[in-house]
């Protein structure tokens, strides 16, 4: 892991779909793996790049989005504040 996610928690609305449908729960799980190595998803190349910059000596907020392939009402958000005290998994439209 490349950056301490602080506590982990999700919306209202993740929560629920991940009980009402266990294969959105798989997709959150692997997206969390890919946000735990540094794969932003579906950002454009300069997000990145400030994702990057912000795992460094000098913390920001880390942002990432990732969409499910198949099912495009899944995408999430991952958001790690700056003093890495919480990371949060919402929907866009939660935020």
């Amino acid at each position: 892991m490349l950056f301490d996610l602080g506590q982990l928690v999700m919306t209202r609305g993740v929560a629920i779909r991940q009980e009402e449908e266990p294969y959105f729960g798989r997709h959150v799980m692997a997206a969390l793996l890919r946000y735990m190595e540094g794969d932003w998803g579906e950002m454009d190349y300069g997000d990145k790049k400030m994702n990057d910059m912000a795992i460094g000596p000098n913390p920001e907020r880390i942002f990432a989005a990732y969409e499910h392939p198949h099912r495009p009402e899944w995408k999430i958000w991952m958001i790690t504040e700056a003093d890495r005290s919480a990371t949060t998994i919402l929907f866009p439209d939660e935020y």
